[in-house]
């Protein structure tokens, strides 16, 4: 395989090493991202999960998101401001769901029943989720 300088190729490859390192890693996921900086305008990059992994329910109060099925299985989780479960979606090539786009402030998070990369696209710049930005599920 002859390699760009322009474009970065999302092939089988990338997935299954970016797979692999999400496995090794302690929070069981990893992103790969294709954006330069924290500060670009658009954050687009693969996210890497596995089961396991914990993704807080959260919100980006000023940013949509979407999330794009590459390989495995996820369930997306829509919230309401108590916490309760109010929508969900699997997205899986199997099931013919490929993708969800989240519009900006809609309480959500992921379930990663087995391993899972995704292609997320929001606006940056990146903020660090303000406790505001964390919904306490009450159980």
């Amino acid at each position: 395989m002859v390699m760009s300088v322009f474009i970065k190729v999302i092939d089988e490859q990338l997935v299954n090493d970016l797979a692999e390192e999400a496995k090794k890693s302690p929070r069981l996921r990893k992103n790969y991202n294709f954006h330069q900086s924290l500060e670009d305008k658009c954050h687009r990059f693969l996210n890497a999960l596995e089961p396991g992994t914990q993704v807080p329910v959260h919100h980006h109060p000023t940013k949509d998101e979407t999330f794009v099925i590459l390989k495995g299985r996820v369930k997306v989780l829509i919230y309401n401001d108590d916490g309760e479960v109010v929508e969900s979606c699997v997205l899986s090539h199997e099931e013919g769901r490929y993708g969800v786009d989240i519009p900006k402030n809609v309480w959500h998070s992921l379930e990663c029943s087995e391993p899972c990369v995704l292609l997320e696209c929001k606006e940056g710049p990146f903020v660090e989720h303000e406790a505001d930005g964390i919904l306490e599920i009450k159980k």
